[in-house]
Order: structure tokens, then sequence, then C-alpha cells
């Protein structure tokens, strides 16, 4: 039995973890169950994935990496870490748009928490889901594509409609990258320049401390096909250029992550932060992320900065992110292209304390957090910022009348203040910070 997430900061309370053989094994499981929940690579940090009955891994399903050249698309078991199928995806020629910052999660709890990678025309994880599989709560399969009804609610569930099985992706051929480090970029010239920074490359990152020195390091991951003048620059907008290999944590090892100095190689050894061989990030810590329209970039960035006295004794690091917008219904970019703002932090409770006034510093520039990380957010505040809620919640009591799938994220998140399911009534708690643990999760 798995007692806790990944990074350890939650003890889940299912009472048991079922590991299917079979897809049969695995319709048959969800149909008998009363409460059920999959579990993926566990790097949630709140309790999206938990349940007071059965979690399920897929991980004894059949290993699937099927890819369909006339309709571009590879096919893999939901339950696939991303580094466990991307090289030989590239060994056959073809490549995915984009990786979150480490290739440990779960295909289909990365998507369906949100997560994302950076640049600002890439999409989520999200948007290159063409096809799922699930099983639904009367242990039926239901397979779905790109354009039919209520697509766009499936993909970004939260867990919420049923236990995905498969996940097609859209590939494009293969293409190489260099990534290249830039060190030291103070807020004036990141402020002033931030859109050029931003578009300087098909994926950027900024990581910083909040503190009055800036961006301490600027990471531009360039296509050497397209976009390669600014990484190939001495500095930029006056940062210099690293002169050796470097880690987002001050004093992380250098190892431990993907290949930097311009150095060219396929786009899955670049596209992550971190290797898969290693352990990613810092392991011992907690993460909280805020996406905000792009729009409010410079008003949100300011409020962090003059909360960054309250920041710096929890942080590890904080880095910035930017996103193009998509039509999922639950997804923090929905409806528009998106900064975000993560929080690496230091395993203490004071971040929990933290957490209401961190979620009050963003709210009015309409920042939704990332539904796998920590956060406080009200369901009212929820509630404005997805025009789309009430349609999800709409699918989700046709899909699983009998709320097989909610558990008590759910219900103090997405349904608080709504109907219960047709059975037994589920409690609701009211606003609080989000504090727990993993599903079919995975975001970074």
């Amino acid at each position: 039995m798995i007692s806790a997430n990944w990074a350890g900061n939650y003890e889940y309370v299912a009472r048991e973890l079922a590991t299917p053989g079979s897809l049969e094994e695995l319709q048959e499981l969800v149909a008998g169950a009363e409460k059920v929940k999959a579990l993926g690579s566990r790097h949630s940090f709140n309790d999206v994935a938990d349940t007071t009955g059965v979690q399920v891994s897929l991980a004894g399903l059949p290993r699937l990496v099927e890819i369909d050249e006339s309709a571009r698309t590879v096919t893999v078991n939901a339950g696939a870490k991303y580094g466990e199928f991307v090289e030989e995806l590239a060994r056959r020629g073809w490549a995915i748009h984009n990786l979150a910052s480490l290739p440990h999660i779960s295909v289909a709890g990365a998507i369906a928490t949100g997560t994302h990678g950076s640049g600002d025309r890439n999409g989520s994880l999200g948007t290159a889901v063409a096809a799922l599989e699930m099983v639904t709560a009367s242990g039926e399969i239901r397979r779905s594509r790109r354009g039919d009804p209520d697509f766009d609610g499936l993909v970004v569930s939260l867990g919420a409609l049923g236990v995905v099985t498969s996940v097609s992706l859209d590939i494009e051929p293969n293409f190489d990258m260099r990534q290249d480090v830039f060190e030291n970029l103070g807020w004036p010239q990141l402020l002033a320049n931030f859109d050029q920074i931003t578009a300087s490359a098909y994926s950027v990152s900024a990581f910083t401390d909040w503190g009055d020195g800036g961006a301490s390091q600027v990471w531009l991951k360039s296509r050497v096909d397209s976009d390669i003048a600014a990484a190939s620059r001495a500095d930029l907008f006056g940062a210099p250029r690293a002169t050796r290999q470097r880690h987002p944590l001050p004093d992380g090892p250098s190892e431990w992550t993907t290949d930097q100095g311009g150095v060219t190689g396929p786009w899955w050894k670049r596209l992550a932060h971190f290797k898969l061989e290693f352990t990613p990030s810092n392991g011992q810590e907690l993460q909280s992320e805020y996406l905000v329209p792009r729009a409010h970039a410079a008003g949100a960035i300011e409020a962090m900065r003059r909360l960054g006295p309250r920041l710096a004794p929890l942080l590890f690091v904080g880095e910035l992110r930017t996103m193009a917008a998509d039509e999922l219904w639950l997804s923090p970019s929905y409806g528009h292209d998106s900064l975000g703002l993560h929080f690496t932090w230091r395993q203490d409770a004071a971040v929990a304390d933290l957490l209401p006034e961190l979620d009050a510093a963003l709210a009015p520039f309409d920042a939704r957090p990332h539904w796998g990380k920590l956060f406080a957010t009200t369901p009212a505040r929820l509630d404005s910022l997805y025009p789309r809620l009430p349609d999800f919640r709409r699918l989700a009591r046709n899909m699983d009348p009998e709320g097989k799938f909610r558990n008590a994220f759910l219900d103090r998140t997405i349904f608080a203040g709504a109907p219960a399911p047709r059975t037994a009534p589920v409690a609701v708690v009211q606003g609080g910070a989000v504090q727990g643990g993993a599903v079919q999760d995975d975001p970074s």
C-alpha cells in the first residue's frame, strides 16, 4: 500500500490500493467499488487523488505506445510517465509539442490537473489530447475524440468523471533544441522587456526568489530550426550568459538538470528541466502555482515583489512561465494566454498560513490555482474564475450520478454548494487551504 505522495507531505486515507492487470479487471473493480480514484505518479501536493475507498494504479496494465502516422497521434497508457515513452517516440521520428518541467509524471495525471510546460505559443499538456478512453462509474468504456460533445470538459477532469486508461496525443516531426541560461536579469530589464523575453525562445523560464535581485536565472529552450537568435547572444538585456551548468536552486546539483550551454540535442532531452534518472527539483518540498491572464502579468509580478519578504523565508525558488490560451473547461489557461507564477516551498507548516495571503494578493488579477498544488482559493472565487464550471458539474452528475469518483477535494472546490450525489450525502468543507495528495495527478 502506498501511504504518501511523492513529496511526503500528504498521507492517503484510501483503504486499499489495487493494481489491475487488465482492462477487464479494472472495469470490474470500478463497477463494484463504492468509492474509487486513480493514482498516478503521486506528484500532486494535495488530496485531489485521494479517496475513502479504493485507489487504483494503472501500472499493471499492458504497455502501449501506438503511433498513427496518418492521424499524427501517439496513443499511450494513461499511467505511463512522459519519460517512459518520449525516447521511443523520437526514435521513430516523432515529437510531442511540450513537456512539463519534469518527465517523471504520468500522462493522464498531468493532463487531468491542467499541468503545462512553457512557451508563448504552447498550450498546456492537455491541448495535445486528440482522444481518450476511460472506464466510467458503471464499468463501461467511454471513448471520446476532439470535437465530440463535452470533449473539452473531459480532458482536465480532476479524476471526477472516470478512470482514464489511454490517451492519444498529437505528434509532429522530430526537432532538435538547445538550452541557454542567462544570469541576474534585473527587475527593471525583465519588466520593460517582458514580451520580448518570453518570445525569445520556444520555451522560457525565469527563476527568482522575489527579492530585489530580479531573475537569478532565465532559461531559453530554443528550436534550432527556428528561434536561436536570442539564445546565441552574449547577454539577454544585460544578463550575461551562464558559464556553467545550473540548477534552479542555488545549491542544487547541476547534473540533475537537462543539458545547457547551447549544446544541441533532441527535444525530449531539453524541454524538461530535469533528467528522468535523477530526483527532480529538491524532492523534499511543497509547491503552489497560480496562473494569471497575460494582460495582468506586470501587476501580478509587482504584487509578488511586494509580498517578497513574506515569501522568502519559506521559498526554495519561484518560477515564471507563459502558456497559450485553450478551451478546456477547467484549465487554468481557459480563455486567455497566461503567466504562471510557481512557488517551490520548504516543507514548513507555516506555508499553510501563508496561502490565504498569497491568494488574496493575486485575486485582483483573476489568478487561477494549479489544481494539483497547494492553494487556499475559496469556492466562491473558483466559481467566478471558471465560466464553464456549471457545465462541468452537469457533466459529472450525468457521468457519475452516485458520486463514485467524488472525494473531499472535489467536494470543497468543484461541488461546494452544489447538490450532493444521489446516494449518501457528503459533508462539505467550506474554504480552507487545499492540503494533501495526488490523483492521476501530476503538476509541474
